[in-house]
């Protein structure tokens, strides 16, 4: 057996090693049986609140304790036939198994960031808002390109994205734009984006062909559920309505339907125009407004939530979490891990976990001890 070969099989073992540690196995398998067995009493459903928590739990551990065995399983198989293929001379199926192990220590090292994943509100949908920097068609043209890059991330993970609000630019791009992401751990994964982004390219809208820099931020919150209660006194806010805009053809209401709703002792500002009325806008904000305040809470229990609300005071230098540089060389660098890629235009395609995975493991592990790493 080659020893790359091997150092995969060993790297396997470790890391299943790890999950079933996180799970604490023994107890996770007697917890799942008992949520199974109670999934199918019939007075499950008379309180769907704590039906839905049973159902998500079970979900969450059927998932991972399945996802353990099949690893095991699978490395087993493929280490005899590793085996086999050695004793018989058929390189074929030596070759079919190590692409079958490579393969599969790519998903035990996925495995293990999603154990990283358990933040109060990790496991949730979320929302995530985009807005522009100043520099006009420059920045607004960079701010779609960034809805676009994370459009393009959530799809690859098979989530559901919806477009909330949306503002265009004057002659191109975006000024501002809120999606609602939904999926298993979509705001756990995409916590860590919250921040400034800058660009460096030579611009497309420069006759002179010269090098322009555009900064555009991303900000992050979770979508809460209604067991989660967080009070507003209406005296707190002040609500606007305005025309829709942005693309849509005739679903773009011409009335003034769009809704923007302010939480005045914060400043916090949410706004929503995707509904087809002012009420199920008004209904929508709301819950966007919740979400963001229940966010400020968590922000206070995590010791990296003052460098990210610093991230939000400006849209511009000294508040940069990532630069993607298209000219004069190529490269994204994430400023926090050091984490880089030499492929930006993969990245802008959504090609995004490993700067993810190596900022979820920053924020956990304080910084210290992360293994810094180039992409490609």
């Amino acid at each position: 057996m080659r020893a790359e070969t091997q150092n995969l099989i060993d790297e396997i073992k470790q890391g299943v090693t790890l999950l079933r540690r996180h799970f604490d196995w023994d107890q996770a398998v007697k917890r799942l049986e008992y949520l199974n067995a109670r999934s199918e009493e019939a007075d499950l459903w008379n309180n769907p609140q704590e039906a839905q928590k049973l159902m998500r739990e079970r979900q969450t551990l059927d998932d991972g304790i399945g996802a353990v065995k099949r690893l095991q399983q699978s490395l087993s198989d493929n280490m005899e036939l590793i085996e086999l293929g050695e004793m018989e001379g058929d390189q074929s199926i030596v070759t079919d198994a190590e692409a079958s192990i490579k393969s599969m220590a790519g998903e035990v090292r996925e495995r293990q960031i999603e154990t990283m994943l358990s933040g109060e509100a990790d496991g949730n949908d979320t929302y995530l808002e985009i807005h522009a920097g100043a520099g006009g068609t420059e920045s607004q043209d960079w701010a779609n390109m960034l809805l676009r890059m994370y459009t393009r991330w959530a799809e690859r993970r098979g989530f559901k994205v919806e477009v909330l609000e949306m503002h265009d630019g004057e002659e191109a791009g975006i000024k501002s734009a809120t999606l609602l992401i939904k999926g298993q751990s979509a705001y756990g994964w995409l916590k860590t984006e919250s921040g400034v982004h800058r660009l460096v390219r030579i611009s497309p809208y420069d006759s002179n062909a010269r090098r322009h820099t555009s900064f555009s931020s991303a900000w992050v919150y979770p979508v809460i559920d209604d067991t989660i209660e967080i009070d507003i006194p209406e005296s707190e806010v002040r609500i606007d309505t305005y025309r829709s805009s942005g693309a849509g053809g005739q679903h773009v209401n011409t009335t003034d339907s769009a809704v923007r709703i302010t939480h005045i002792p914060t400043g916090i500002a949410v706004a929503c125009q995707a509904g087809r009325s002012q009420h199920q806008n008004r209904a929508k904000a709301w819950e966007m407004l919740r979400s963001r305040l229940y966010e400020v809470e968590l922000e206070k229990r995590e010791a990296a939530a003052n460098a990210e609300q610093a991230s939000k005071t400006d849209i511009g230098w000294g508040h940069q979490i990532r630069s993607y540089v298209l000219q004069p060389y190529q490269l994204v660098k994430d400023l926090r891990t050091g984490v880089e890629s030499t492929s930006p235009s993969d990245v802008l395609d959504g090609d995004l976990d490993g700067f993810m995975e190596a900022s979820l493991a920053h924020r956990i592990e304080g910084g210290a001890g992360v293994e810094v790493k180039d992409l490609d």
